[in-house]
């Protein structure tokens, strides 16, 4: 499998579905609303840090205060209700039918630099798909710089896994019981990370990998089936970036998607999105459905 980077491509959110759920990645250049929604999270952030760098405070802090400020910093963007206004604008920049689609909360992710902080709140993720974490195989992942990034502090993609299947720890994974007992304590785990997830249970090979790096603004889009892990941050700098999902009724309706090579979860994240144009949530006859079919092991 060879995976195509299309930049500022033209191609209807259609096509562009399809052909995110083949494989292929999209990157668009930063746009008014994206430049809006990373000023409202610079605001957030400055305001946490006061004074200091947000990307260079890594080294004078203490870790576990680092820790306790993105515990107050995260949550606090998450569940603004600025961010249920800024996304939708995102999104339909994007040429997304707003009265179709349907988004989750924003997530503030931040990667640290030479491993200062990279369980819980900074979690640094394994090589994996969403779709071991029961999203459905139509998801959609848009993810944001929120400062300058470098090959040295994003995610890779690890392309050759598209339509290979990975030995995965996904089969003991069931997301209403992630939710119940492990979601919500992120923040206590600073030195490490003892919470079940799913991950490699076979050697990953992690060449050949694709890095994409847009700017403050730029926007990353790829299938919730693509193999991509954190790269190890050594840029001495803290990346902050936000990220989100999508999902087209339509495509959960007809069960269009990326192909299922080895995903075996069970539950589905599908109740976390509501409709962009009146924040309606997901329709829960559909919930129902794939929390069915996932425990039926049908993708």
């Amino acid at each position: 499998m060879m995976t195509s980077v299309f930049s500022n491509s033209g191609v209807s959110d259609e096509r562009r579905r399809e052909l995110l759920f083949q494989g292929e990645v999209f990157v668009y250049s930063a746009s008014p609303a994206t430049t809006e929604l990373i000023g409202f999270a610079r605001e957030l952030i400055a305001e946490a840090f006061g004074g200091q760098d947000p990307e260079t405070a890594q080294h004078e802090m203490p870790v576990d205060d680092f820790a306790k400020l993105l515990a107050g910093l995260k949550p606090r963007f998450i569940h603004h209700p600025r961010c249920k206004e800024l996304l939708p604008a995102v999104i339909e920049e994007r040429g997304c039918d707003l009265g179709e689609t349907y988004f989750d909360v924003p997530r503030m992710r931040t990667s640290t630099s030479n491993d200062y902080l990279v369980s819980g709140i900074s979690y640094a993720f394994h090589p994996h798909r969403d779709c071991w974490y029961s999203a459905p195989f139509n998801q959609v992942n848009w993810w944001i710089p929120i400062y300058g990034v470098v090959p040295e502090n994003v995610m890779a993609f690890h392309p050759r896994y598209f339509d290979q299947p990975v030995r995965n720890g996904s089969r003991t994974y069931d997301y209403a019981e992630w939710n119940r007992t492990s979601r919500h304590n992120a923040a206590e785990h600073v030195r490490g990370d003892t919470r079940v997830q799913p991950r490699p249970e076979e050697p990953i090979e992690l060449e050949p990998q694709v890095r994409v790096v847009p700017e403050p603004g730029g926007t990353l889009m790829f299938s919730g089936a693509q193999l991509h892990s954190t790269v190890p941050n050594t840029s001495g700098r803290t990346r902050f970036s936000i990220d989100f999902r999508t999902v087209y009724l339509g495509d959960v309706r007809a069960r269009r998607g990326a192909p299922n090579v080895d995903a075996s979860c069970t539950g589905t994240t599908l109740r976390d999105f509501v409709r962009c144009n009146d924040l309606a949530p997901m329709p829960e006859d559909l919930a129902l459905e794939y929390e069915a079919a996932a425990l039926a092991g049908v993708s």
